[in-house]
């Protein structure tokens, strides 16, 4: 009987966040539409860090009221893997051509930004003994934060340079006033950001309910929960033709959670977070570069054609995906 409540829940969370998650991207669009907000900034920064609110609220109830390092640091290191999953995912509703084929290189510098931060996570799950701290969370953390503000100057330059212009999911109501969509975004807001908060406990008692590792059920479970905005938003936008916002979010939001995790350092007082948590969570990162690496391949030398439903990149991520979770459960 508890672990039947504990997994309803946990379901009851996730429609919420699925729901609420959605309609967060669709209000922010319409935002930046009426305010005036550059559209490219909002498609590769304001997008990405919206979809990633659940994790970046998941991560603060799991270190300040679960005390579970393994449920913050398994959604953020699951969820740019499974982030990269979607890719695949998306690659089906793209008739006749991989979805790597139609859209910009661009993108290729956002994957190689994604790429050094999540190895500097990597490092300091493994020698995070040996990393400097400062007060009581690790100098790596200060690090992510420059690099990702330094970063995100870099992106966005580039793509004013190159003339990227990146339109998010259209306005269904033109009649919407800027008053009633900012009022709508905040409600929507609150319940992604109460769900992502609840989710935590749900996941954390589910574990020792099940007998599973907390590592494995925050690298699976809440992991691809959180990610469900992403997943939502980047199918609507793919079908739409936005193939570019459906990419730049995705991969916007792996660089986003790698300052989403050196803000749960900070806030995990009694010591380095990374530190505290199970050093499989290295293997995740791992597997998220090598799945990085096929999407920077697969947007580099793209085949303007595909014989089956998925092309062969696709192929790749899912095999990877399923390999790391296999090989954490496994471990663990």
């Amino acid at each position: 009987m508890q672990l039947l409540l504990l997994i309803s829940g946990f379901i009851f969370c996730s429609a919420l966040i699925i729901v609420s998650g959605a309609r967060l991207s669709r209000y922010g669009d319409i935002i930046a539409e009426l305010s005036g907000v550059g559209k490219a900034w909002f498609g590769l920064i304001i997008m990405a860090a919206v979809t990633s609110l659940p994790e970046l609220f998941t991560g603060i109830s799991s270190i300040v009221f679960v005390d579970s390092p393994d449920i913050a640091v398994g959604d953020i290191m699951g969820s740019c893997a499974f982030n990269l999953l979607i890719l695949a995912i998306l690659d089906y509703f793209v008739r006749g051509k991989p979805i790597s084929s139609v859209v910009t290189k661009t993108h290729i510098l956002a994957g190689f930004v994604g790429i050094l931060l999540i190895t500097i996570a990597i490092i300091s799950i493994v020698f995070g003994r040996k990393i400097p701290v400062v007060g009581w969370f690790s100098s790596s953390s200060i690090l992510l934060i420059i690099l990702y503000l330094i970063s995100m100057h870099i992106i966005f330059t580039n793509e004013q340079r190159n003339q990227l212009k990146l339109t998010g999911i259209p306005i269904v109501n033109q009649t919407l006033s800027l008053g009633v969509a900012i009022r709508r975004y905040l409600f929507h807001a609150l319940i992604v950001i109460a769900s992502a908060i609840a989710l935590p406990f749900f996941a954390d008692d589910l574990a020792e309910e099940a007998g599973v590792s907390k590592s494995f059920v925050g690298t699976l479970l809440v992991a691809a929960t959180t990610s469900l905005p992403e997943l939502v938003v980047s199918i609507t936008a793919v079908r739409i033709g936005s193939m570019d916002i459906a990419v730049g979010n995705l991969l916007g939001s792996n660089i986003f959670n790698m300052l989403i995790l050196s803000l749960d350092d900070i806030l995990y007082i009694k010591g380095p977070l990374l530190v505290a948590a199970n050093p499989n969570h290295a293997l995740s990162g791992m597997v998220t570069l090598l799945m990085t690496t096929v999407v920077g391949i697969g947007i580099i030398y793209s085949k303007p054609y595909k014989r089956f439903a998925l092309a062969i990149d696709a192929v790749i991520l899912i095999i990877m995906y399923l390999s790391l979770i296999i090989a954490l459960f496994y471990l663990n």
